[in-house]
């Protein structure tokens, strides 16, 4: 079968089925949809930092082979502040970023985390605004509202509600930082994210995520027990399983849905992974789901979409 080369992406040449670009973003989502759900279980046996340390060191050595397969190189000739802007990105969105996430996951359960989540694209645009220059629309201040109403509607304290008020703004806190620091991390590198083979800055990220967590582990007074979580054979196949789909397989089908799909189109069915992340937290993890909850993940999700394509 004849194998093309396009963008560090590898993929058969059959261009012609109908709507694979689409199908292979709507994978995306489910894809990082049963990761969040792997990474939650993970999270009842394994310390946040060890399990993102693993996520990302499991990832980037998967990504050296891709890249060698495909053709791509890994120290490209670039300009030494490039590889160190990318690897303070990979440090602050991957490092600091998911590792906050992760404890977000493990005190909201992964429905609330969800509708937090949708905060992401609201900070994109907010930082491009300041950095950049960007401008925002009168339909993305609608989905940056409809976003925050989400989250204070879904995240709101009732009486029968089995988590603490202290772990419910605690979780939301960890979850809006999450988004910041992500977006952050994406937005400082934006213009180096045009003109730059995706692979090749992915694991440089990741190696920039990782190194922070080993100096945050070197100065950390529990690091023995941090890393000993991550041996833990109650969570070890959660804990693989959840890095290997959530950090390379989905990275991979991101790649490809954004290489034979509109960027727009990609990007919309990309959005889908709250809703799956939503149903697979009462499915699977038998989270609660009442009408609060349903109406916050709408809310959440079409505000998303406004921030995201109305600009």
């Amino acid at each position: 079968m004849q194998i093309l080369f396009y963008k560090h992406i590898l993929l058969p040449m059959s261009t012609s089925i109908p709507y694979l670009g689409e199908t292979l973003a709507l994978t995306t989502a489910v894809v990082w949809a049963f990761s969040v759900i792997l990474f939650k279980k993970s999270g009842e046996s394994v310390h946040p930092i060890a399990l993102n340390l693993f996520k990302n060191f499991l990832a980037s050595v998967l990504i050296l082979p891709t890249l060698w397969i495909m053709g791509g190189e890994l120290f490209p000739d670039v300009p030494a502040n490039e590889y160190l802007l990318m690897l303070l990105s990979g440090a602050l969105g991957i490092g600091i970023a998911d590792t906050f996430f992760f404890m977000s996951l493990n005190l909201l359960g992964a429905g609330l985390s969800s509708i937090v989540d949708c905060l992401y694209s609201p900070f994109i645009i907010g930082l491009s605004m300041l950095w950049l220059g960007e401008t925002l629309t009168l339909w993305q201040v609608v989905g940056v509202l409809m976003i925050v109403s989400a989250v204070l509607t879904a995240t709101y304290k009732r009486d029968n509600s089995t988590l603490s008020r202290r772990h419910l703004a605690l979780g939301v806190i960890l979850g809006v930082l999450a988004m910041a620091v992500m977006a952050v991390g994406i937005v400082m590198v934006k213009p180096l994210l045009e003109r730059s083979p995706l692979l090749w800055v992915s694991e440089i990220r990741l190696l920039g995520g990782s190194a922070i967590l080993v100096v945050i582990l070197i100065f950390h007074p529990s690091r023995r027990r941090i890393m000993a979580t991550i041996l833990s054979s109650q969570g070890r196949v959660y804990t693989v399983t959840g890095s290997f789909l959530g950090a390379y397989v989905a990275m991979i089908l991101w790649l490809a849905g954004m290489k034979y799909a509109s960027a727009s189109v990609a990007s919309a069915l990309n959005q889908t992974s709250n809703i799956f992340v939503f149903i697979l937290a009462a499915l699977v993890l038998r989270e609660p789901i009442d009408l609060v909850r349903t109406i916050g993940i709408l809310l959440g999700v079409s505000g998303a979409y406004l921030v995201t394509f109305c600009g």
